[in-house]
Order: structure tokens, then C-alpha cells, then sequence
């Protein structure tokens, strides 16, 4: 199942793709690969957050449809 990238996800993936351009224009080899590193922890936030965030939404999905169902019956 593919889970789609949330704004903060995106967020995070941009500044790995940031980093992983900055790195490709390092001619020291410790910075580059420090900051290819650091690339990789932003994508694993990225992933994530997205988890995080469509475990969010889903919770505050179901919580309108308590609320919505509560309402219809009284």
C-alpha cells in the first residue's frame, strides 16, 4: 500500500533533495558524505511524518463520524 506524502513529508523531502544537490557539490568527501547522511535522516522523517500525519487525519475522520452519528441519533 502506498501512502500519500503529507505537506510536512514534502517538506522534509525537499530539504533531503537540498542537501543531496549541496553534497554533489562538495569536493571535500567528509562534508558530502556527512551530508548525504543527513539526507537519508530527512527522508526517513519524511516517511515519517506522513505516517504520523494520515494516522492523524484518519483518527479525526473517525471522530467526526462518531460526532456525526451521535447527533443523527438524538
Amino acid at each position: 500500500m502506498t501512502l500519500p506524502i503529507s505537506h510536512r513529508g514534502k517538506q522534509y523531502l525537499e530539504t533531503a533533495r537540498t542537501l543531496l544537490a549541496a553534497a554533489q557539490t562538495m569536493t571535500d568527501q567528509v562534508i558530502a558524505n556527512r551530508l548525504k547522511a543527513l539526507a537519508d535522516d530527512y527522508q526517513r522523517q519524511a516517511e515519517k511524518a506522513s505516517h504520523v500525519d494520515a494516522a492523524k487525519a484518519a483518527k479525526a475522520l473517525a471522530r467526526a463520524a462518531a460526532s456525526t452519528e451521535y447527533e443523527w441519533q438524538t
